[in-house]
């Protein structure tokens, strides 16, 4: 039996360089630079190419994938360990080779395409050279499959897509989208669907807008049309009908990974919350000093530990189980309990540094936000709140008969009757 809270030494020392490396050399490009995924920014190329080369040389570089794919193949249990840290920062995935989509799209590409979608896509994607966008959700569907109507249907030795999908996270910096398509009406859409490589540029293939969050009117997500856009028979990802699959596989850890980078967002918040209360002086003294400030502090910790806990015992089970749809329940806790405790610590931290906290001089209307993208992408909270009710009845059966199995009478008079003879045994010694 192993039940352990240690990191070995040997991967503590990485993690306390990564820990110093993003705070000192990664987090100051979040203030300096724009979009991570514009790999065509002449300042990107410049400031974030030689931290990459760093990452690359102490063996950091796209952990989440295997050794043939240039990456260590850490389980779930160190990628945990190393995307706190990383979450701090919009470009330190980007430094690191593990930023989504790009990371899922690279993951799928590797188990599920071709020698040749590997050579054309996935080695570059590796390299960090180019970008990449995924194409799932549709803008009246959300993130339900069973409503997608984008069909691709075959023509001659190729495809032909044609449909509209929303928020497809930087598709206007992304050299190919891979979508999904139904490519069978007639079953139902778990084996119905298919997935395709589309690569920038293709006639057809239309950018509407890139849609914002919040207040922000242009944005990263793009809302894209396929209107008669043309691959060849090649560019389809996977099996035929087999996109749900795949979509299982790349969103499983997807879920995982954004709530390992959430809880270094957490715990940033909590940072600062603290550093307030002990900064920020009142006729009474510090903030610090008040009830009500203390009970924000210890109820924020309390949170922030269980969540962090939760995320790491789900890792440990995907490394133990090597299988996605067996720990489906936990990650959907996961997911379910993420936004949660994001938005009750931020709201915390901004409720203290008062007017200063809802500014723009601050951070947290930005991870207020964050903590509402988080309860909505990779499915909705209500959803996963349902797939881990579901998950938990499968184990339980209904009772037999009128009363419930703690009904107190019932279980006294069984009692009764289990200890009958030693009871009167008893009474009869005395």
């Amino acid at each position: 039996m192993a039940w352990d809270f240690d990191t070995d030494p040997e991967y503590q020392e990485l993690l306390d360089w990564a820990d110093a490396f993003v705070r000192d050399e990664v987090e100051p490009l979040d203030l300096v630079l724009g979009d991570p995924y514009d790999k065509a920014d002449p300042s990107f190329r410049q400031l974030v190419r030689p931290l990459q080369q760093q990452v690359k040389e102490r063996g950091l570089w796209a952990c989440h994938l295997g050794p043939d794919l240039g990456g260590q193949g850490y389980g779930q249990v160190r990628l945990a360990l190393l995307n706190e840290i990383l979450g701090r920062s919009r470009f330190a995935p980007s430094v690191f080779g593990c930023q989504a989509p790009d990371s899922g799209n690279a993951e799928i590409i590797a188990h599920f395409g071709t020698e040749e979608q590997k050579k054309l896509y996935l080695a570059p994607l590796l390299d960090g050279e180019i970008s990449s966008s995924y194409s799932m959700t549709e803008p009246h569907g959300g993130s339900d499959p069973t409503m997608f109507t984008t069909r691709a249907e075959r023509d001659g030795d190729g495809w032909v897509i044609n449909g509209e999908k929303w928020f497809s996270s930087n598709a206007k910096h992304a050299a190919f989208i891979i979508v999904m398509a139904v490519t069978d009406p007639d079953v139902n859409a778990y084996e119905g669907m298919s997935m395709f490589i589309v690569p920038a540029g293709t006639p057809g293939l239309t950018i509407v807008r890139n849609v914002g969050v919040g207040t922000g009117r242009e944005g990263s997500h793009g809302y894209l049309r396929y209107e008669d856009v043309r691959v060849p028979a090649g560019n389809l990802l996977g099996e035929e009908g087999g996109a749900f699959a795949i979509a299982q596989t790349r969103l499983g850890g997807g879920r995982i990974h954004h709530a390992m980078r959430t809880i270094a967002q957490v715990r940033k918040a909590f940072d600062m919350m603290c550093e307030r209360a002990v900064s920020r002086q009142t006729r009474f003294g510090p903030l610090s000093k008040l009830q009500m400030t203390r009970e924000k502090i210890a109820d924020s910790w309390i949170e922030i530990e269980q969540f962090r806990l939760l995320v790491l015992r789900t890792a440990w089970l995907i490394d133990k189980h090597q299988d996605y749809r067996k720990v489906r329940k936990d990650i959907a806790a996961v997911k379910a309990a993420m936004p949660k405790v994001f938005h009750d610590v931020v709201q915390r931290a901004m409720h203290l540094h008062g007017a200063l906290g809802v500014s723009g001089e601050m951070p947290f209307t930005g991870m207020l936000l964050g903590a509402q993208s988080m309860a909505i992408a990779d499915g909705p909270t209500e959803v996963h709140k349902i797939t881990v009710a579901r998950q938990i009845l499968r184990d339980y059966e209904p009772v037999e008969g009128l009363w419930p199995s703690g009904h107190l009478p019932t279980r006294r008079e069984a009692a009764r009757a289990r200890y009958a003879d030693a009871l009167e045994r008893a009474v009869g010694n005395e």
